[in-house]
């Protein structure tokens, strides 16, 4: 892994502990050890997942899996975070519900480290706060850095939610779904990026957001 993705790394796992710390309401014990874990496993099944994708097979190029800056895989990080923090809570929701707002901020961290990676800028602009690379005159949207702002008021606004069964969670997948369809315009890309699964997670997310709530709390209720 190249120093400048280890610094955004680092980043987005102290602004993660943070997170933690600012909403500990609910958390199991070692909240952020096991959120970086999820995290790091998400990032080694987006890349495999990516790598597959590309038509490079990792058990033959496994040395191809540190090099991230060659492509993850944003759903199957995704998922593979998920699953990992999951099991190391033992399946229980409430603990999925209670780390979202941390993993936002954790994740608001990661595109905040496009500074350490030189590649926070997208398409050319002429708002007053856009700015050029080094050594050129054009202008250009900081999108990585919208999408950290964005994502640390989503972290914020989740936190404020109550603790009814995937109402958080939900709402943070569809909130991140969001951020990054909206902001994907502004990307420099020649294939207009993975719109079809920032839908999904929209999708997927509202309704686990309205139904589970309902559904889970029905089932959980003794019967009278």
């Amino acid at each position: 892994m190249e120093f400048t993705l280890l610094w955004a790394a680092l980043t987005a796992a102290v602004l993660g502990w943070l997170g933690t710390r600012i909403w500990p309401e609910g958390l199991p014990d070692r909240p952020a050890d096991r959120l970086m874990g999820a995290g790091a496993i998400g990032l080694l099944v987006g890349r495999i997942t990516a790598m597959i994708a590309q038509g490079t097979d990792p058990l033959l190029h496994p040395g191809d899996i540190l090099v991230v800056r060659g492509g993850v895989h944003t759903a199957g990080a995704t998922i593979g975070a998920v699953v990992a923090y999951l099991w190391s809570v033992r399946g229980e929701l409430r603990y999925l519900d209670a780390i979202t707002p941390a993993a936002l901020l954790a994740l608001a961290g990661w595109h905040g480290g496009c500074l350490w990676r030189g590649a926070c800028l997208g398409t050319t602009s002429g708002l007053p706060w856009a700015f050029a690379e080094p050594g050129s005159v054009v202008s250009r949207h900081p999108v990585e850095l919208y999408v950290a702002l964005t994502l640390t008021l989503g972290a914020w606004a989740v936190a404020r939610l109550s603790f009814r069964p995937l109402l958080r969670s939900g709402f943070g997948l569809a909130a991140a779904g969001i951020v990054r369809l909206l902001t994907e315009p502004l990307r420099l890309s020649l294939t207009g990026g993975p719109t079809g699964w920032y839908i999904a997670a929209i999708t997927v997310g509202l309704i686990a957001a309205l139904v589970g709530p309902r559904l889970l709390t029905t089932r959980a209720s003794p019967v009278t």
